[in-house]
């Protein structure tokens, strides 16, 4: 039996922070209140991406963190969740913060009629038209099998 998983790699005209990018989303229904509370990484050391997680009264704190400039040269990701479509994933951005990827891991949709393929447009559909308003330049979406 084999396993799905969807990455989009989203690549901006200019460097973004977490927040902006974030409070892009936030007009088309994302939030960082997840089903489990607020989850984070900052990956300064090991490549081991420890997940945090802390409840949404912190999230200024986070956002702060994730932005400071001390951790520009590291990924550091961050779960968004959209509530109305009850769904949502790891949001990850790329040292120098030009890129960033989104894996939907919560609740993955997935497409209509099959069991394993991933609703790629859905998410296309809730995250470009937010990104498009930071600088979004380009992106590639993928639905990868293993």
């Amino acid at each position: 039996m084999s396993s799905r998983s969807a990455d989009i790699d989203f690549t901006f005209t200019r460097e973004v922070t977490v927040r902006s990018t974030v409070d892009a989303l936030a007009i088309t229904g994302w939030s960082l209140e997840e089903p489990l509370g607020l989850s984070y990484v900052v990956n300064d050391n090991d490549d081991s991406y420890d997940w945090l997680s802390t409840t949404t009264d912190h999230a200024e704190e986070v956002l702060t963190l994730l932005d400071a400039p001390e951790n520009t040269d590291y990924h550091v990701a961050l779960c968004v969740y959209h509530a109305q479509a009850e769904t949502g994933g790891q949001l990850l951005f790329l040292p120098r913060r030009t890129a960033c990827s989104f894996i939907p891991t919560i609740n993955r949709r997935k497409l209509s009629g099959s069991s394993d393929f991933t609703d790629v447009g859905w998410y296309l559909h809730a995250l470009v038209p937010s990104l498009l308003t930071v600088g979004l330049e380009r992106y590639e979406a993928r639905d990868i099998g293993f």
